[in-house]
């Protein structure tokens, strides 16, 4: 049974800060790169962030130096650091589980971000 579970998103003021989790079970965590995407409203979902198995990490131009991602590989467990907050990441962030090189892919079921001006 796989299973990502996303939680931490709110309503924070601009220039504030979150952090996102994303707890999973149910697949082989190390074998897979874990990613942070994102949906904002009439817009296409987008990557934002992603840690790769060999633990190499990337992010969206719009994001870099305020957002990071972190695993913890003891809880299975992915993590994204949200600083300085801006009106335009307000989205709906899923996490997602990719098994590099293949077509297996899992989903978490999201959660709300809503940065106020």
């Amino acid at each position: 049974d796989v299973q990502l579970q996303a939680f931490g998103g709110g309503l924070v003021q601009a220039g504030g800060s979150l952090r996102l989790s994303c707890a999973t079970s149910g697949f082989p965590f190390d074998d897979y790169a874990i990613g942070w995407y994102r949906q904002a409203p009439g817009k296409e979902r987008e990557r934002v962030s992603c840690v790769n198995s060999d633990g190499t990490t990337y992010s969206i131009d719009s994001v870099k130096g305020r957002f990071t991602i972190s695993v913890d590989n003891a809880k299975s467990t992915v993590y994204l650091q949200m600083n300085s907050l801006k009106p335009e990441d307000t989205a709906i962030y899923y996490c997602n589980a990719l098994l590099v090189g293949s077509l297996n892919e899992y989903w978490g079921q999201g959660t709300l971000v809503t940065v106020s001006s």
